[in-house]
């Protein structure tokens, strides 16, 4: 028998480590909360997010955080910091958000969890609402909709986001059809605790609904208008969907992407350019008498054995350090290959796919999120980003388009392809590039008429000055989409440069503006970072060397590269505008 060569081994053992990812064991150690305190007091504070780190990897720092468990301990402790004139920001129980807008401004800021303002307050079938409070995670609010038969349209794919964390961010699923995809499109009212006068006793709760003009600025708030603390949704009767993933090449993706939003209720497509394949999510409702009881357990969402994490990350700190493209292309291609077998995670029954479509309830299917379950005290399972073990570390570029714009995106890519076919095949390892449908929002901060959302992840270095492989392909696209051709970005992702000049592109901001300056003229749930997407102070990117790279900034000159690697500051390929980072061989 001849030796296999060390490439084939370790393409082997690679293959064996994603089958072992799939079918491991669904107990997993929930994440951390991602506020630490120094003492028992929770005083002396620091938070950062559930990936470990902010864009500009600083943590930051709060005097004390507090976890109000009633509106009424709320409304306490927002008087007591308005009194003291104290910088308060509101933290959730997992922050998955990537930008820095959970941080108090300076180290005697004050910290208010929602991580205990966690109930279910009313469920009324009659009139198909549900009242919450704001750290209700989504998880918690489809289990509990389920029970009394009923079921929220649209959501997020993954279900770690409190109710009020995805409303502040604008959280979406995919959908062109009614109200759209956008969850806070689906809330009818809210209670917001804000600062107020003495003659108010310094907090005060405004109760939002649909008659109230301010709502519109309360679904998307960035956080800055106060805590909102209970929030009313309106849900449909439970149905269920019927699932099929069509495999496709990409030659006529430009002139089919926006057609197929209108074709499914809730299709999305899954492209990988350096492979030139497309998943389109065949997605509709069906009777509630079809038979089908599926079940969408998102490979990506599992509870990954720590060594599995490690594997896979140390593999690709090689291929990138190495400059391996033919490595890193042909783990993409078994990434993907073990993905398309295994159905992204569905199951026809909870336990094994037989084939499509994969027919189920709507709550088995719109969301999950396995490796937040079932607590053990070793870490033997973990989500596959979890800070506390050597796993994923990735950047998350998400940017919505208009429909009439996304051939000519789709095809600015396709040409950067065939000018570096292996520029994209980082894309094959994180579930290539997600494409989500959303409507136009009556939120003043929300999407601003119907377009495509498309979400990137892809490696992140832990050294901040160590360019990436192909790094000028996908800094390239990212200012394709978000200057080019007017990208809005999403508010709880995203990289610095994508915020830059952000505010002008919403037509309802001076409104938010003028709602932000009455719940909170002294803004006291703002901070620099908040100050600075809102067009109200300057310095959304930071200008350093190396700043490039973490897209802290665009590049002006070769120095916020790292010319000592090779890589220096020229204009994009295809769109010349764009100015990134490249190796010069």
């Amino acid at each position: 028998m001849p030796f296999l060569s060390l490439t084939m081994m370790s393409n082997i053992a690679f293959r064996l480590t994603l089958v072992f990812l799939l079918f491991s064991a669904v107990l997993s150690t929930p994440p951390e909360d991602p506020i630490k305190c120094a003492t028992s007091e929770n005083t002396t504070c620091t938070i950062t997010n559930s990936y470990g780190a902010f864009p500009d990897r600083s943590i930051c720092k709060a005097a004390q955080v507090l976890y109000p468990t009633t509106e009424q301990e709320l409304v306490s402790v927002v008087a007591s910091a308005t009194r003291n004139k104290t910088k308060m920001k509101v933290a959730t129980r997992f922050s998955h958000s990537i930008p820095k807008l959970v941080c108090p401004e300076g180290e005697n800021g004050l910290l208010i969890s929602t991580k205990y303002l966690n109930k279910i307050l009313k469920v009324d079938v009659e009139t198909r609402t549900m009242t919450v409070e704001s750290g209700v995670t989504l998880q918690q609010l489809i289990n509990e909709a389920a029970k009394v038969g009923l079921a929220l349209p649209y959501a997020p794919y993954w279900w770690g986001l409190t109710i009020g964390g995805l409303m502040g961010t604008g959280a979406h699923g995919s959908t062109l059809r009614g109200k759209g995809s956008a969850v806070h499109d689906y809330v009818v009212g809210i209670r917001i605790v804000r600062p107020a006068g003495s003659e108010d006793g310094y907090a005060k709760v405004e109760i939002l609904n649909e008659q109230h003009q301010d709502l519109s600025a309360a679904k998307v708030s960035l956080g800055v208008l106060g805590v909102i603390s209970q929030i009313t949704l309106k849900l449909e009767p439970l149905f269920k969907r019927s699932i099929t993933y069509v495999e496709k090449d990409d030659s006529d993706l430009g002139d089919q992407a926006a057609a197929f939003g209108d074709a499914h209720e809730f299709g999305d497509i899954l492209w990988y350019p350096s492979q030139r394949k497309v998943l389109y999510r065949v997605d509709d409702r069906v009777p509630t008498n079809t038979s089908g009881n599926g079940l969408y357990d998102i490979i990506s969402f599992r509870p990954t054995p720590s060594n599995t994490s490690a594997f896979i990350r140390t593999r690709e700190d090689i291929q990138e350090s190495t400059k391996d493209a033919n490595g890193k292309c042909i783990d993409a291609t078994t990434t993907t290959d073990t993905f398309i077998t295994e159905a992204y995670g569905l199951t026809n029954n909870g336990i094994i796919f037989t084939g499509y479509p994969v027919i189920g309830f709507q709550n088995r299917l719109q969301s999950s999120g396995s490796c937040l379950d079932s607590p053990q005290d070793a870490l033997n399972t973990t989500c596959a980003w979890d800070p506390r073990v050597k796993g994923l570390f990735f950047y998350q570029t998400a940017f919505s388009i208009k429909l009439s714009f996304v051939k000519s995106f789709i095809e600015d890519v396709q040409k950067l392809v065939e000018l570096e076919p292996k520029g994209l095949c980082v894309l094959g390892l994180y579930n290539g590039m997600l494409m989500r449908y959303v409507t136009a929002s009556s939120a003043y901060l929300g999407h601003q008429e119907d377009a495509l959302d498309i979400d990137i992840t892809y490696y992140r270095s832990k050294d901040p000055m160590a360019p990436r492989l192909y790094e000028d392909i996908l800094e390239e696209i990212e200012q394709v989409g978000i200057f080019k051709y007017g990208g809005l970005p999403h508010w709880g992702k995203n990289r610095n440069l994508a915020f830059k000049g952000v505010i002008k592109k919403y037509k309802d901001a001076k409104k938010f503006l003028k709602v932000k300056e009455k719940y909170d003229s002294h803004g006291l749930f703002s901070n620099t970072w908040t100050d600075q997407v809102l067009g109200l102070k300057d310095g959304v990117t930071i200008l350093k060397d190396g700043c490039a790279l973490e897209g802290l900034c665009i590049c002006s000159q070769d120095s916020h590269c790292n010319p000592s690697k090779g890589y220096y500051c020229r204009p994009g390929k295809v769109y010349k505008k764009a100015r990134v980072c490249t190796h010069l061989k």
